[in-house]
């Protein structure tokens, strides 16, 4: 018979291939183990040895050139002179921001004195909302205001000009009748919407117009229409000023009497 085979308890050792990027254990044959840093796992092609020191802090960041108005201070200067002689300058583009600056303006002075007002409109152009904003001011206002027109005004920014009760301009000053643009989009109904409310804010600029002119408002709506433009003569056969700026009367030189103004100009004959 043959005797029966007895299992042993003991397990037999056994050699192990060591696998690439795993590091071996202790009690297998390779290389020595090295314990891995906690928190950084080793990764292949990655370098055996770690910096001892913390990595040097970025240096200061180069300063910025920041360009200054040079003349910002002159001009609040200058409009401080303005306002504490009681003129008003509005030019360029009147939006929403700079109608509510022109308002704070007025009643300001309105509220410090019973003086009138002068405002120079010069080079006007406007939002017709900003324009309507204006005319509801002036229209309040204690004290009268004097508007006087330089370089070119246009559209609806003769609303401002004819909501006040004197009106002027200076000799190459130009009035400019002219339909505002207007862009706007959306669905069908909110555009029939907008159409009714400018049609609307139109209507209040073109009859305050027809009622310091003394004309018709089909007639003011046509002449908008067709970009009429008049010069300071025109406009005040038009009824949109009253009169023009006078010439200042400069003194003769001195040394003599004045030159006589000769045939081809003011100051004689042209040299040859």
């Amino acid at each position: 018979m043959t005797p029966p085979r007895v299992k042993s308890s003991a397990r037999q050792p056994g050699m192990r291939a060591h696998i690439p990027g795993v590091p071996p254990r202790p009690e297998e044959p390779g290389r020595p183990f090295r314990p891995s840093i906690p928190g950084i796992p080793l990764t292949p092609g990655a370098p055996d040895w770690f910096p001892s020191s913390p990595p040097e802090a970025p240096g200061p960041v180069p300063p910025t050139r920041t360009w200054l108005d040079p003349q910002a201070d002159w001009k609040a200067k200058l409009y401080e002179q303005l306002m504490a002689k009681r003129i008003v300058l509005a030019s360029g583009f009147l939006d929403d921001d700079a109608a509510a600056r022109l308002s704070a303006q007025l009643l300001t002075l309105d509220a410090e004195q019973k003086t009138p007002i002068r405002l120079e409109l010069q080079n006007l152009r406007a939002e017709l909302s900003a324009v309507l904003t204006v005319m509801g001011i002036l229209d309040v206002l204690r004290v009268p205001v004097h508007a006087c027109v330089s370089g070119e005004i246009t559209g609806p920014a003769l609303g401002v000009l004819a909501s006040c009760p004197r009106r002027s301009g200076y000799p190459n000053a130009s009035f400019v009748l002219a339909e505002p643009k207007l862009h706007f989009g959306g669905t069908v109904t909110a555009l029939a919407a907008r159409e009714q409310q400018m049609t609307r804010m139109l209507d209040t600029l073109y009859f305050r117009l027809a009622e310091v002119t003394g004309r018709e408002v089909d007639q003011i709506r046509d002449d908008a229409r067709r970009g009429r433009t008049l010069t300071t003569a025109q406009a005040i056969g038009y009824g949109l000023i009253q009169n023009q700026e006078p010439a200042s009367r400069r003194p003769p030189r001195s040394g003599g009497p004045p030159r006589p103004a000769g045939p081809a100009g003011p100051f004689g004959p042209r040299p040859r």
